[in-house]
């Protein structure tokens, strides 16, 4: 198994941090991992993406130009990295930031409301990228546990954040239940 990811949105979101969880995660469940990170010169506001390959095997390259999932939280990284998933591959986008995306060739294409969910259980925004990380790993557990997933978390965030962990935990699972759990219409 190899899967490549794009994560893109804006520089603030939170989208490097949620390549490298990703990247820390499938580590501890034995995976081999590449994670490049590439954003603007803004700290806030600019394009942020990174690429990320998680394979059971070694990895050939750690360029990814057709991913088979991306997680788009804008629409300016809709626009860039929406044309190039491949056509078995999974569009997972943040649909409180994202209206009308128009079609795109990939299999699957699933709406997030990433930013309402990350309000209504971790109390803000900011958990948007947490609760996509949950969405994919519900998606596609190969690449990781949850479990391994709070542990990347505890390891990769700083202290001065560390007490932001119980909220974004919270988003986690949440984008998790989502998508594991999806509602019926009756």
């Amino acid at each position: 198994m190899i899967t490549t990811l794009v994560f893109a949105g804006a520089g603030g979101q939170g989208i490097i941090l949620a390549g490298k969880l990703l990247c820390l995660a499938s580590m501890k469940m034995g995976l081999e991992v590449t994670h490049i990170p590439s954003y603007g010169v803004e700290m806030r506001g600019g394009t942020a993406n990174c690429s990320v390959v998680v394979a059971d095997e070694p990895i050939p390259s750690p360029l990814v130009f057709h991913p088979d999932i991306a997680c788009i939280f804008n629409e300016p990284s809709l626009k860039k990295f929406g044309p190039l998933i491949k056509s078995d591959g999974i569009l997972i986008y943040n649909s409180s930031l994202i209206k009308g995306i128009g079609t795109f060739g990939c299999q699957k294409i699933i709406p997030l409301d990433a930013n309402r969910l990350a309000e209504e259980t971790a109390g803000s925004s900011l958990s948007a990228n947490m609760v996509m990380l949950g969405a994919l790993l519900a998606l596609k557990p190969q690449l990781a546990s949850l479990d391994a997933m709070q542990l990347a978390l505890n390891e990769a965030v700083s202290t001065r954040h560390a007490r932001q962990n119980e909220q974004n935990i919270a988003a986690l699972l949440a984008g998790f239940s989502v998508i594991a759990q999806p509602k019926t219409v009756s």
